[in-house]
């Protein structure tokens, strides 16, 4: 086997008394490289250039200029519109649903719906590993997004037919306070429960690949390339604002006029038509090659570092670091990597020893740039993790403050809203920031910051977990102050009655303070995890944003069943009872404030630590070894 060793223009110098420091270990692993002329091809499937756009056939693009672009992105919008608008459609309105319809206690109803919640989030994982393994950002989709279609169709009958739902005779107010309706039987229960989950999975297709789909479809090389991602991510974020809003306007109008039925029927509509448009823009789209499996290679790089864990840099056997020849990786649809300093016990899975022969096992040694992507997928860990904080206190603002609305007054003058509409105004709040982004943020930033975007990615994701503390603590504040003047007015075993003098839109602040959180600490987290996850584990960069909120809604669930169980008193009462006016929403809400705090001041330490790639100087180091 051929191979021509790479090495710097300078020696390395030995510490005194001739031992190496650990530092110089690591200045010889970023400087020498070996490079093989026969080297095995990553699951045999050879490599492309880079992150060449190919067609739906996998064959490269003739004319670049007739495909891909802002028109291919629209068609893109729209299936995550409408997966939004199911979303949060859901999340609120299942709720009363299985409250009012199915007799389920206010606990399990919410309990249940954050449980789907976590699932259509969490399961983004499984999508983003066959999108970069087997299947492709495009057929993950269009898998995926039936099968939501399947499951929302699903719930539709279940609402429709009498069959499906409890007898609904003989229950009024009164009776649904005691409890005494009929319940659901199990049989319906498991029914509603496997097409909601069914619409849960569905989600995992969607989640991770779309936003990177629509990425994908601006060129790399172009100049302005990063201004167009940067406001890809912003408009994206926008249509899902839009499907939030429609939710929480559009669709709670059709339930309060048309009955449950047709409510979420829109929902499989919009479903159903945002399909259509995805798959009418098929030929516009440009694709990635899937790189075969990221599982596969961060097992083998974990193997292969484990099983050289006892060989040393400094030995006699040590060749050099592993990696192809040329510019291109040996992954599919991926660029090469340099070499990093960080994680130096993953560097012994590209070590190369006389003793790995001609032919080396890729369990036994790995390139590099395979090295490098599992770094880089450790590096990225701790920002989406502190985004889970904020998950959870959005999870809890879906659940809790319906129940807070219900007890207080939604006139508006004569009109009057339905308490499920109380979280568009978090919808409208973040579609207002969006429009005035560009036009009030950027450039008051950047004379700030200098920076021509305003704000880096990390910044952003910062001022948004900064907001939503200010917002929960609002929050408790306001709790707080309802909760006393309930008891005070007479209204403390009546939770289900309006409150006329106390109206519900005090809500609004902390509705609109965790619109602007998101607007900057989701946007940035989708924008950041796109440009530093490796070229062929896009998706499961994005799937980590997606997997944050999964675990935020999760640990909504955790935290509420030790709250209930902590602070249950002998009367069987606690923070979270049934009856709000007696339970301590505010604090509940103190306690997220804390929580949320803490997570702050990691996330400051993290962001602090954390180094951006340069993609280019990659590419630069790349050349230069040619």
């Amino acid at each position: 086997m051929g191979v021509s060793e790479i090495k710097s223009p300078g020696s390395v110098p030995e510490t005194p008394g001739g031992c190496s420091s650990s530092s110089v270990h690591r200045k010889q692993l970023s400087v020498f490289f070996i490079e093989s002329d026969n080297r095995r091809l990553a699951l045999g499937r050879g490599y492309t250039g880079g992150t060449t756009p190919v067609n739906i056939h996998g064959k490269p693009i003739a004319n670049l200029s007739k495909t891909g672009g802002w028109i291919a992105a629209l068609f893109i919008f729209g299936n995550e519109m409408a997966e939004r608008m199911a979303y949060f459609g859901l999340s609120v309105n299942m709720v009363a649903f299985m409250f009012y319809v199915m007799h389920r206690p206010f606990e399990s109803s919410s309990n249940a719906v954050n449980n789907f919640l976590g699932i259509s989030q969490a399961s983004s994982v499984l999508g983003g590993f066959l999108a970069d393994a087997y299947l492709g950002r495009y057929w993950t989709i269009a898998i995926f997004t039936t099968m939501y279609l399947v499951g929302l169709i699903g719930i539709t009958l279940g609402a429709s037919l009498k069959m499906f739902v409890p007898d609904q005779s003989n229950c009024d107010q009164l009776s649904l306070l005691l409890g005494s309706c009929q319940p659901a039987k199990s049989w319906q229960m498991l029914y509603l429960y496997t097409v909601l989950y069914i619409t849960g999975f569905g989600a995992a297709g969607i989640r991770p690949c779309v936003s990177s789909f629509g990425a994908d479809q601006f060129d790399e090389k172009s100049k302005d390339y990063k201004t167009h991602l940067d406001r890809f991510f912003n408009f994206f974020y926008l249509s899902v604002t839009l499907g939030a809003i429609i939710a929480f306007t559009l669709v709670v109008y059709v339930q309060m006029e048309h009955g449950w039925g047709m409510a979420f029927g829109t929902l499989a509509i919009a479903m159903a038509i945002s399909n259509a448009l995805f798959f009418a823009g098929t030929p516009l789209y440009r694709h990635r090659l899937p790189g075969g499996s990221p599982l596969t290679r961060v097992a083998q790089v974990l193997v292969a570092a484990f099983r050289k864990r006892n060989a040393a840099f400094t030995s006699s056997e040590f060749i050099g670091l592993y990696e192809v020849p040329g510019s291109k990786s040996a992954i599919n649809g991926s660029r090469k990597i340099a070499h990093s300093n960080d994680f130096i016990w993953l560097d012994k899975a590209a070590l190369q020893l006389k003793e790995d022969g001609m032919e080396p096992s890729p369990w036994k040694l790995c390139t590099v740039t395979q090295v490098e992507e599992v770094k880089i997928l450790i590096r990225l860990i701790p920002i989406p993790a502190c985004t889970v904080m904020l998950s959870l206190v959005l999870t809890e603002y879906l659940t809790l403050s319906v129940q807070q609305a219900y007890t207080l007054n939604t006139h508006i003058q004569h009109l009057k809203l339905p308490v499920t509409c109380m979280p568009v105004f978090p919808g409208l709040s973040i579609f207002l920031i969006l429009s005035l982004y560009y036009s009030v943020f950027v450039p008051i930033t950047r004379r700030i910051t200098g920076n021509p975007h305003g704000a880096s990615q990390l910044q952003r994701v910062g001022i948004g977990l900064a907001v939503s503390i200010i917002s929960v603590a609002w929050a408790g504040l306001f709790e707080n102050y309802r909760r006393h003047y309930a008891i005070e007015h007479g209204f403390q075993f009546n939770f289900l009655s309006q409150m006329p003098d106390l109206t519900a839109y005090w809500l609004l602040i902390q509705y609109c303070l965790i619109g602007i959180a998101e607007v900057f600490c989701i946007v940035g987290l989708l924008e950041f995890l796109y440009e530093e996850a490796p070229d062929a584990m896009k998706s499961i960069g994005s799937a980590y944003a997606a997997l944050a909120g999964g675990l935020g809604c999760f640990a909504a669930t955790i935290l509420n069943n030790i709250v209930k169980a902590a602070t249950r008193n002998s009367d069987g009462n606690s923070w979270l009872s049934q009856n709000i006016n007696t339970g301590r929403f505010d604090c509940l809400y103190w306690l997220l404030t804390l929580l949320s705090l803490l997570n702050f001041c990691v996330f400051l330490w993290s962001a602090h630590r954390y180094k951006y790639r340069d993609v280019e100087s990659e590419e630069d180091k790349s050349r230069a070894s040619l």
